[in-house]
């Protein structure tokens, strides 16, 4: 089966797909193998663990990727239990937070900006980018002539963002762009007023997170097979988010795409940004429904006590 093609039995309504550069990228890591692995490669690592399991659980939401469990149950004849988001409780993180305010010189800066006005990046803390993608994605931001708060790792060969900056972008962007380096805050920056926008590598915790404790919109820039995956779940299905559009023969974003996405769900009045408000609104809405997460949790026990029963 070609994995840019799913299935016939595949949900018929679904939007997943890889491009032939995502799958290209994807086979050294399925065909990986290490020294505790034996003959073993990953993928097949995976599917004998699905084989000979009694139960599969994983990390998703029944209210989103119901459908996938179902699918999954068929092809393997065992029970595909969600685990749910697997989140703190609200209330329990504003309490968290109220302990641990965000960093002064972060909050005095997205302090000086209007309510959901600022633009807010990054991509995890494994996201590593060359440096040619570190500066498109910034010659992006620059073009949309936004506030932006850019988190990001410096890029492959270099010791520190400053290095990798584009010639002159400090200069052009002073006052309204920030290019940091480090670890920060993320939640309590998302949850700041002044931010409107997260640009994302569509990593599930960050989605989740964004999706069930914040408002803001969703931009996504995926570049390994499961954020991809994730990615057109959010964009295709739910229409929560915007993915920025590439080439399919081509790995990474130009900055005239990276700028039209965000442009495109910081637009209240846009057809697509009306749409994505209101969706958003309905998906929060269900995955911040009391008790949702004690549901899950109790229905995997059940499910577990009728095997070893």
């Amino acid at each position: 089966m070609s994995l840019m093609n799913p299935p016939a039995d595949f949900p018929p309504a679904s939007s997943l797909k890889l491009y032939s550069h995502e799958v290209d990228a994807a086979i050294p890591f399925w065909a990986h193998k290490n020294e505790h692995s034996g003959d073993l490669s990953v993928h097949q690592l995976v599917v004998a663990s699905l084989f000979e399991s009694d139960i599969f659980c994983t990390r998703t939401i029944g209210e989103m990727e119901s459908c996938y469990c179902d699918y999954l149950e068929i092809q393997y004849k065992k029970p595909v239990l969600p685990t749910g988001a697997a989140l703190p409780d609200k209330t329990q993180l504003i309490s968290k937070n109220t302990a641990r305010p965000l960093e002064e010189r972060w909050a005095n800066w997205l302090g000086g900006f209007e309510k959901g006005s600022v633009l807010y990046c990054a991509f995890g803390s494994q996201g590593v980018l060359s440096k040619d993608q570190f500066q498109e994605l910034l010659l992006g931001f620059e073009l949309t002539g936004m506030p932006f708060f850019v988190a990001l790792k410096p890029p492959v060969g270099f010791e520190t963002v400053d290095e990798a900056l584009p010639e002159g972008f400090k200069e052009r962007v002073q006052g309204r762009g920030i290019v940091h380096g480090g670890w920060v805050q993320q939640l309590e920056i998302l949850s700041h007023s002044s931010i409107g926008c997260f640009v994302s590598h569509a990593a599930f915790s960050s989605l989740l997170e964004s999706l069930v404790y914040t408002d803001v919109q969703l931009v996504l820039m995926p570049y390994l097979t499961e954020q991809c995956l994730n990615s057109r779940l959010l964009s295709g299905e739910f229409k929560v988010a915007v993915e920025v559009e590439k080439k399919e023969t081509e790995s990474w974003f130009s900055k005239e795409s990276i700028c039209s996405s965000i442009k495109t769900v910081m637009d209240e009045d846009s057809d697509i940004g009306v749409e994505i408000r209101a969706n958003c609104l309905k998906l929060r809405s269900r995955l911040s429904n009391p008790g949702i997460e004690s549901t899950y949790i109790d229905n995997i026990i059940n499910k577990l006590q009728e095997v070893i029963a």
